[in-house]
């Protein structure tokens, strides 16, 4: 008898089978290392976030900050407002950075801007307001996108539980409520770097270093400091990649730059350049225009995210402990923090804004530090948690409570205590029965003009009255000179007043805006028989209240600060000169 051996008859792939199977365990794709710690770390931190839930979060909040955000710094006003007012109304005040000799601003950053801006003002017509709000929500929902992004990453790498602390401390701290709208390069630069951080977190590096370019280049140069960690790492781990998208992004963004500022000073120039030379080159004179203490920064970062600015700080502390968890990658994208802290505490000149571009690392570091707080007291070899671990986990929603607290207090007593300016020129709208040709004028109060948006057109000039200010003010853009294109010969580098920046013949103000605190000088506006109050508003008075009191919203005790008038004035006729007209 013969014995035949029957073969199996080859299973015929289906339409969904590229190749025939494969052996057990053999080519099958293997997670790496580095895929590995990701998955690990993120179902220790509580699993991914989904990006609706940051998005529609910081949606609303951004809105609430548009809507009621003051303006922080005259420079936000006559550096950006006034000539974006210029460029659409043909009327706004120019700085002398502005001028075509010196020509540190640059105008791409407004053609930015005018994206929103110019459409909104040919819909909303001569509500200026309105279009100044448009501006706003537009840059609060930049704000949220990038910010949202972060969120995501985070909670990709790291997990929901530190996305959520920092999805909360983006929202509610102080400084990220104000900053996340404000009309500054050093915003700009903001978006970036939080972009820029999200992105390196989800290892798009060459995406990463070309946005830090485009902020570093369209925004704010100096924040190059802040995008040196990432762009570092990112060529480290890719180079040519990073290289190629990085240089091709920057020699772009320059290259619209430099065309921008041609036709705009009507030369060829880059601000970019200019504005780097005068500050680091030699001949920048910013000390004229106001210097602070070595630690000015540290008092203001505890100001605007109180305990949230102090566990920041301790983010190098407790990376020895959770090493594993955090490095490197998200202490390369903390590190500016320390790096521009330093660097601009050494500066003379310091302002709030200068510390922008690092407010979500603040986030970002004080949220590793809370996640890490049981991980202070484990020990290795324990597999049970100790009553002082579960107490520890108990403090996290606790201090991160205290944080958002302390926030709301301070932004609170800021949107309270100072949002005066905005309120009593939306006034003047109510008023427009003194006629075509009326002249607002302003004193001692004109760093806080909110901007020529909120002065309707039937006011022909907003001019300044001199109350002792020896400084260079601003003065309008001068058409016959040129414009943008003009070199005003008034204007200096020196901070050397101007005669044509005053008005001297009082007489002719209709309006007037001035400040009443409890001082011994006089004020233009104390004589009832020149001018009429149309409306007067609180606003704190800084320099009489506590420090305590006015820092912070405490009931009770926040009505104990010292508050004077913000007023709108409106001259009375003189009853002889009406009779001979």
């Amino acid at each position: 008898m013969s014995i035949t051996t029957r073969q199996r008859r080859p299973i015929a792939p289906t339409s969904g089978d590229a190749l025939p199977p494969r052996a057990p365990g053999r080519d099958r794709p293997r997670p790496s290392a580095q895929s590995s710690t990701w998955s690990e770390a993120a179902e220790e931190g509580g699993g991914s976030l989904d990006w609706k839930i940051p998005f529609v979060a910081l949606a609303f909040l951004r809105y609430m900050s548009a809507t009621s955000n003051i303006i922080h710094d005259c420079d936000e006003t006559f550096n950006y407002w006034e000539p974006l007012h210029y460029l659409l109304y043909r009327s706004g005040f120019q700085t002398w950075e502005y001028s075509a000799e010196f020509a540190l601003r640059s105008y791409l950053y407004l053609l930015f801007q005018a994206l929103v801006a110019a459409p909104a003002s040919f819909l909303f017509g001569d509500d200026k307001v309105r279009v100044f709000y448009a501006v706003r929500l537009f840059l609060g929902l930049i704000s949220t996108a990038s910010d949202t992004m972060l969120i995501v990453a985070l909670s990709r790498r790291y997990g929901r539980r530190i996305a959520s602390y920092t999805l909360a401390m983006l929202c509610l701290t102080s400084g990220c409520f104000f900053a996340s709208t404000s009309f500054l390069p050093s915003s700009l630069s903001m978006y970036a770097v939080t972009l820029s951080s999200a992105l390196f977190l989800l290892e798009k590096y060459g995406m990463a270093v070309s946005v830090a370019a485009a902020g570093v280049i369209l925004g704010w140069p100096f924040s190059v400091l802040v995008a040196l960690p990432i762009t570092f790492y990112s060529l480290k781990r890719r180079f040519k990649e990073v290289f190629l998208a990085a240089s091709m992004t920057s020699i772009v963004a320059l290259i619209l730059s430099v065309l921008t500022d041609h036709h705009y000073y009507g030369r060829w120039t880059s601000s970019v350049l200019n504005l780097l030379a005068y500050n680091v080159l030699g001949g920048g004179e910013s000390h004229f225009y106001g210097t602070e203490g070595l630690f000015f920064y540290l008092r203001n970062g505890f100001n605007n995210f109180n305990l949230c600015f102090v566990l920041a700080l301790l983010f190098l502390g407790i990376l020895p402990i959770a090493r594993k968890k955090f490095a490197p990658d998200l202490l390369i994208v903390v590190s500016p923090l320390y790096i521009w802290l330093v660097f601009m505490s050494l500066q003379p000149h310091k302002e709030e804004r200068f510390l922008y571009p690092i407010y979500p690392l603040i986030c970002i570091a004080a949220a590793a530090v809370i996640e890490s707080f049981p991980d202070l007291f484990r020990r290795k070899y324990v597999t049970t948690d100790s009553p002082i671990v579960m107490a520890a986990k108990i403090l996290r929603p606790l201090v991160l409570s205290l944080i958002l607290c302390a926030s709301h207090s301070r932004t609170f007593s800021l949107l309270n205590g100072y949002s005066a300016p905005l309120e009593i020129y939306k006034h003047l709208s109510f008023h427009e029965d003194a006629g075509e040709g009326s002249i607002l004028c302003v004193g001692s109060e004109w760093h806080r003009f909110p901007s020529s948006f909120f002065v309707p057109s039937y006011i022909s000039e907003v001019r300044w009255i001199d109350d002792g200010f020896r400084g260079l003010l601003p003065i309008p853009f001068n058409s016959t000179l040129g414009g943008t294109a003009a070199a005003p010969p008034y204007f200096n580098n020196k901070n050397m007043a101007s005669e044509k920046q005053y008005l001297r013949d009082t007489e002719a103000c209709t309006f007037l805006v001035e400040l009443e605190l409890k001082r011994p000088y006089p004020s233009h506006g104390s004589d009832l028989s020149k001018w009429e109050v149309l409306a007067a508003i609180h606003y704190l008075d800084r320099e009489l209240s506590s420090p305590l009191y006015r820092s912070f919203f405490i009931p009770y005790m926040w009505q104990r600060n010292v508050f004077g008038l913000y007023k709108l004035l409106k001259r009375i006729p003189n009853p002889e000169t009406t009779s001979q007209v």
